[in-house]
């Protein structure tokens, strides 16, 4: 198996848990709070998917991803953390359609690399967490696990079953 294969299937097994996760969740569900001053899983969904392209075309500046709805990087601003009124953010299905398409457009970018581009040196600020190409890409696919785990607490919280 190729780097880049592998790299693959951590993001395409990311993607198919966290969207496990949400399966049976309603839209009201995406914003209970674990506890008080936790992000709710709406906020979270959209940090995910900004995040996600800006990790990559920072250093993929080439990088094609879908358009979003207007204002929806605002909706998801760090200093939106604390709002929870439903016209505040996404419905569920407008979640999952926005991350699965930034996944494929990720994945996309992703399969255009060779094993050899996965060694190169990342530039900025992501340099100190991810030095590599490669490393950007597995941190893009640990990201959205490691929210996955979060969105677990409030599936217990909402007495919904225990998947993984």
């Amino acid at each position: 198996m190729r780097g880049v294969d592998a790299i693959r299937q951590a993001l395409q097994s990311t993607e198919r848990l966290l969207t496990w996760f949400l399966s049976d969740l309603s839209d009201g569900d995406l914003l209970v709070r674990p506890v008080p001053g936790a992000n709710h899983v709406a906020w979270q969904m959209g940090h995910l998917i900004e995040s996600e392209r800006g990790l990559v075309r920072a250093q993929l500046h080439a990088a094609s991803y879908p358009p979003l709805p207007a204002g929806f990087a605002e909706k998801h601003a760090m200093d939106r953390q604390g709002k929870e009124a439903p016209g505040d953010f996404c419905t569920k299905a407008e979640y999952v359609d926005h991350f699965t398409n930034t996944r494929k457009a990720t994945i996309a970018a992703l399969e255009a690399l060779s094993d050899t581009d996965l060694d190169r040196p990342t530039q900025g600020e992501m340099a100190k967490y991810a030095p590599t190409l490669g490393a950007v890409f597995l941190l893009v696919a640990n990201h959205s696990l490691m929210h996955g785990g979060q969105f677990s607490v409030v599936r217990r919280k909402l007495n919904k079953p225990v998947l993984f």
